[in-house]
């Protein structure tokens, strides 16, 4: 028997097959495009992710050559934040997804920061107030398009992240359902009664009746024939938001143990356990791992908005590189930016800055520089918003974080890789494996569907650890370097 895993990117959708011991068989891409303006918003199509979707499971399927008796069950993993709004009696969404990079959501935000919402905000949802999250972006969406409004009004307005929105175009419109590891990422549920807290929801002009059903990571969600591809229907066994499950499949089930997932942006996730832990670091927040067999496990977590996306920009927006692979190359052959840095604020800055106003630059300058510092600059951009977020995490945990799991395309560049774990300062372990938020969501719906090979799957074979090889000097060096090229380009002021 196989799972199908969906895993919908940010960059694209992709369907995976993986055997019940959890090897991968096959897998395949479709990329969706990336609606953008010279304001900074950020959308995508829903419809043309739900078309790439059954596409991209089409062509595994085509690939493998299997009966579709041979699928077991399907799992979701999702980008998390994007929010999509729709008619519950149409399944058509009311506007293109506000994608989690957008910070269209500003002045929402801003406003219940200024009316004292923050702290206890915070405390119920473990997250900052920032536009960064679904609920800003919901609430600019009722705001801005009536029908928005009236759907609400009447009770036909949907609102959900991707995993919520596939479910329902999967089901025929059956099952309008998600998981708490996506629900805690809306700014909406509570973490302590892990229900849609109604506090919250009219404090962002909402109601539960827009709001799809939470529960479990590992339930059944619905069953589908994903419009006709098997010939019975198949069971969704898991859903679960990427960043949560590339933290289950790199074995992060312990509290204090962490992983990096690149993809076009990164999340730094840690595991702190059964019970909440809210951070003693602000610029970090709290959510939830996931729900399995009937327990929460909780993380805290620091996401940085560009991260392989500022070498996609690289490619395809200003051409200073012809793909992806050349960027390490080019980043290696200097031997430093020589001052150079780049600051990736494209639509402001994620974690720990929390700076939606900030606009990207580079930095340093000067009639020597040249391609390969301009590369490498962006390069180190990337390690140097990570080592940020580790260090808040650090300070709101009794103990330091001693092995860093990385995982994602970004991790087949070999620069990189050194060059990150020179700047945190901590051993890095590679995945053996490039698709682990798919291997993640894969693993919860096959313990899900019974097959019992927990141990067998999280116990596969890993690389040997990447160590740091940098004079602290020399790292302290570039580290104030970093911080004073932020001081040039933020709006809020940096800390020393």
């Amino acid at each position: 028997m196989n799972i199908l895993a969906i895993d919908q990117s940010t960059a694209g959708t992709k369907a995976i097959i993986f055997t019940a011991d959890g090897q991968m068989v096959a897998r395949k891409d479709v990329a969706h495009r990336q609606i953008t303006d010279h304001r900074g918003r950020v959308e995508h199509d829903p419809l043309e992710i739900w078309h790439n979707t059954l596409t991209a499971a089409r062509q595994v399927m085509e690939t493998v050559n299997i009966p579709s008796t041979q699928i077991a069950a399907i799992a979701i993993t999702n980008q998390r934040e994007t929010a999509v709004c729709w008619d519950r009696r149409t399944g058509q969404p009311l506007a293109h997804a506000i994608v989690w990079q957008c910070g269209r959501a500003a002045e929402i935000t801003e406003k219940l920061i200024s009316q004292g919402a923050a702290a206890w905000v915070r405390e119920r949802t473990g997250l900052l107030l920032s536009p960064y999250f679904s609920a800003a972006k919901f609430a600019w969406i009722v705001q801005n398009i009536p029908e928005a409004g009236d759907l609400l009004a009447a009770g036909h307005l949907c609102c959900g992240t991707i995993d919520a929105w596939l479910l329902y175009k999967m089901t025929c419109g059956q099952a309008f359902k998600t998981d708490f590891s996506n629900a805690s990422r809306t700014q909406l549920l509570n973490l302590d009664t892990l229900t849609w807290d109604d506090e919250m929801l009219a404090l962002f002009g909402l109601n539960r009746t827009a709001m799809p059903e939470v529960g479990m990571s590992d339930r059944l969600f619905g069953e589908t024939t994903l419009d006709g591809l098997f010939s019975r229907p198949v069971p969704i066994r898991a859903m679960i938001g990427d960043s949560h499950a590339a933290l289950f499949a790199n074995n992060c089930l312990s509290p204090y143990t962490a992983k990096a997932t690149f993809g076009t942006g990164t999340s730094v996730m840690m595991n702190v356990g059964h019970n909440r832990r809210p951070p003693q670091d602000e610029s970090i927040v709290e959510s939830i791992a996931w729900g399995i067999n009937n327990r929460v496990s909780y993380v805290l977590e620091g996401n940085i908005n560009y991260s392989g996306a500022i070498i996609h920009w690289l490619v395809n927006d200003i051409h200073l590189i012809d793909h992806a692979g050349q960027s390490g190359e080019l980043a290696a052959a200097v031997d430093s930016t020589h001052g150079v840095y780049l600051v990736p604020a494209f639509s402001g800055l994620g974690a720990p800055y929390w700076d939606h106003d900030a606009r990207a630059a580079f930095v340093g300058m000067s009639r020597g520089t040249r391609r390969e510092h301009l590369v490498r600059a962006a390069e180190e951009a990337i390690a140097y918003q990570i080592a940020d977020v580790v260090d808040a995490l650090n300070a709101s945990c009794p103990q330091p974080l001693a092995l860093l799991s990385v995982d994602g395309g970004a991790t087949r560049d070999a620069f990189l890789m050194q060059f990150v774990a020179d700047i945190i300062n901590v051993p890095i372990q590679i995945a053996a494996i490039e698709e682990l938020s798919a291997a993640g969501a894969a693993y919860v719906a096959l313990l899900a569907a019974g097959f019992s090979i927990r141990d067998r799957l999280l116990a596969k074979p890993r690389t040997a650890p990447l160590r740091p090889d940098l004079d602290p000097k020399k790292r302290a060096e570039l580290r104030l370097g970093w911080k004073n090229a932020l001081k040039m380009v933020t709006v809020k002021p940096q800390e020393e």
